[in-house]
């Protein structure tokens, strides 16, 4: 999982915001439109990256509408210590 993670995370130019939003949602559930908010990132940017964690199994949602929450998912969950390592190696902190 860690290189798949490092693929999602640090390898692409995207990869900041999705890490931005995993971060968010570890801490509670959102809709598209309340991540974009907190995140001050444009809808259709948080959309995106909502669509690439969701392909790749990292966020659900139990619904589909415009306001449906997102949530880490189960693999996400039980990755996410390596997922806060690649962090704080990718933003060197």
């Amino acid at each position: 999982m860690d290189k798949f993670l490092w693929k999602i995370i640090a390898s692409t130019k995207g990869g900041n915001n999705r890490a931005r939003i995993i971060k968010e949602l570890e801490n509670r559930p959102y809709n598209i439109n309340k991540l974009s908010e907190k995140l001050s990132l444009d809808y259709k940017t948080v959309k995106y990256h909502i669509n690439v964690l969701e392909e790749n199994e990292l966020v659900t949602s139990p619904g589909k509408n415009y306001g449906a929450l997102y949530f880490l998912s189960e693999r996400m969950e039980e990755s996410y210590d390596s997922f806060l390592e690649i962090w704080d190696e990718f933003n060197g902190d």
